[in-house]
């Protein structure tokens, strides 16, 4: 055997046993495209979310601000699928435009996109900080403007709530809809990043 081949003693790596959530392998999620479940589909990605981004952060005692960090992952993931993107390299900020634009529930942050994105989600994911004065609590309205202040236990259930209404847009679409053909695009880019890199 040459030195370099190590595909004789490489361990076989079958990627259809990868998990994508606790109950759905990729194998499985496969089986579900083909056939067209809309509905298990559906069900999956609203479990992946909240077992990656929700629960881990829902039990008494988390702090706000491994809340509101959980949820600034969550909305560029959740905007990812949306858009049919492969990641959010050099669109950060325009998945935070895109989703606070979109859902209803986060009007207070329309026209505050840009410093939310800078103080909040920069802040917090290289910094490990809020910046510019925004401070996080765990009561009172979603965003008091004025004050510069997140309620990150309300921020968290109204995006649960955004969650649960993108799983049902995706039962209640069309297989060719926008919403699955960007939801497909985004999928095989999540198993193909579950490839191990060749040696």
């Amino acid at each position: 055997m040459k030195p370099n081949d190590r595909s004789r003693t490489a361990p076989h790596f079958d990627i259809g046993m990868v998990m994508l959530s606790s109950t759905v392998s990729v194998a499985r999620y496969r089986e579900l495209e083909l056939a067209r479940k809309r509905k298990a589909i559906a069900d999956f990605v609203e479990q992946r979310f909240r077992e990656r981004y929700i629960s881990p952060v829902s039990c008494a005692g988390a702090h706000g601000f491994s809340i509101l960090a959980n949820c600034c992952l969550m909305i560029e993931a959740l905007e990812s699928f949306y858009q049919g993107w492969e990641d959010t390299e050099l669109k950060s900020e325009q998945a935070f435009e895109c989703f606070f634009r979109r859902e209803p529930s986060f009007q207070a942050f329309q026209h505050r996109c840009g410093d939310f994105y800078c103080n909040v989600r920069c802040g917090i994911l290289h910094q490990a900080e809020l910046r510019g004065g925004w401070r996080i609590e765990e009561s009172g309205p979603l965003f008091d403007e004025e004050n510069l202040t997140i309620n990150a236990v309300e921020f968290l259930r109204q995006l649960g709530l955004c969650l649960t209404t993108y799983a049902e847009l995706l039962c209640n679409s069309g297989w060719e809809t926008d919403e699955w053909v960007g939801f497909r695009r985004k999928m095989d880019h999540v198993i193909e990043h579950c490839r191990r890199g060749q040696p």
